[in-house]
């Protein structure tokens, strides 16, 4: 349906990065809105495991099913995300430049969307979902350089 992808470079070597995403606890220094992920089955990190992630907007809540594809940190994490309105997937890379930066790439794919307003912004704004994993990316590579 739309996908998105970019790359934002790290001032930190490649373990450090990975092991500050790995860590659920540092989701609410760099998400907008990030409340708690909490673990539903599986072991917490692990490929199979699934989660609810909640999410606060103003007087919005919204709950997010995560479903992890693949741990192979540090270098590659794929998970899916499952909405009522629409699901995605998220892979994520990290690839050493030299021993002290490190190159994030993300490869975002949203299969379904089913509320109307989302499909909308799909159709004609498609650059929107890509400008919101610019903004997450960016304030990460801040958090994560800022430690």
């Amino acid at each position: 349906m739309t996908s998105f992808e970019g790359y934002i470079d790290i001032n930190k070597p490649q373990k450090e990065v990975s092991k500050i995403f790995a860590n659920p606890d540092n989701l609410i220094h760099y998400q907008d809105g990030f409340v708690k992920k909490e673990l539903i089955r599986g072991e917490a990190g692990k490929a199979g495991a699934v989660s609810k992630m909640y999410y606060k907007y103003g007087k919005r809540d919204m709950v997010l099913t995560e479903t992890i594809v693949k741990n192979e940190l540090p270098n590659t994490f794929i998970a899916n995300y499952h909405h009522k309105h629409m699901d995605n997937s998220l892979t994520s890379e990290f690839v050493v430049l030299n021993e002290n930066k490190t190159r994030y790439k993300y490869y975002g794919s949203y299969t379904r969307i089913s509320w109307v307003i989302p499909k909308l912004i799909a159709i004609f704004y498609p650059k929107l979902y890509r400008k919101q994993a610019e903004k997450w990316m960016t304030q990460f590579k801040n958090y994560v350089e800022s430690r």
